[in-house]
C-alpha cells in the first residue's frame, strides 16, 4: 500500500483501506451475484444501499474521520492548503448527472 501525505498518517491510511477494501467486497457481492439475474427492484436497492452506508459508517467512518484529520493537518503543516484551493477553482468538482429514466433509449 501506497504512504500518505505524512508519516504520522500512514499507519491510519492502511487500516482505512483495509478497512473500506473489505467492506466494499461485501458492498459488491450482491451485484456480482445477481449479474445473472433481473435483480432487485429499485426500493430494494435504495435500502440496500442504506444498509451498507450505515454499515461503513459503523466499521470505517471513525477511522476515515481521524486519518481526514491526519492529513488536513499535514497539508497544513507543509503549506498546501493554497495550491488545493487554487486547483478546486481550476478544476471545481460537479455533480454527475443524474441518472437516466429505466426504459428510455
Amino acid at each position: 500500500m501506497a504512504h500518505s501525505l505524512s508519516p504520522e498518517c500512514t499507519p491510519l491510511k492502511h487500516e482505512y483501506d483495509a478497512c473500506f477494501n473489505t467492506w466494499f467486497e461485501g458492498y459488491l457481492e450482491p451485484a456480482i451475484a445477481n449479474a445473472n439475474t433481473k435483480g432487485h427492484s429499485q426500493s430494494q436497492r435504495i435500502e440496500y444501499s442504506k444498509q451498507k452506508k450505515a454499515e461503513y459508517d459503523r466499521k470505517c467512518g471513525s477511522i476515515w474521520a481521524e486519518y481526514k484529520d491526519c492529513v488536513q493537518k499535514a497539508v497544513t503543516e507543509k503549506g498546501l492548503g493554497g495550491l488545493l484551493s487554487q486547483a478546486r477553482q481550476e478544476n471545481p468538482l460537479r455533480e454527475p448527472p443524474p441518472p437516466e429514466a429505466s426504459g428510455s433509449s
